[in-house]
């Protein structure tokens, strides 16, 4: 999932390079959804590890 957000963050940028800002906006948007889902299901199953080594 982290590797679909670098994707959607490369288009963003090549797109605004190109002058394209609504692609540009849209893809950053969906690399930031993206990159926060990751960040939650990290955390989680982080925590998750935690516990059962207890």
């Amino acid at each position: 999932m982290l590797h679909y957000a670098g994707v959607f963050l490369v288009i963003a940028l090549i797109s605004a390079l190109f002058g394209f800002t609504g692609i540009a906006a849209g893809a950053v948007e969906i690399a930031r959804i993206l990159f926060f889902i990751f960040l939650v299901l990290f955390v989680a199953s982080f925590v998750v590890g935690l516990i059962r080594r207890r």
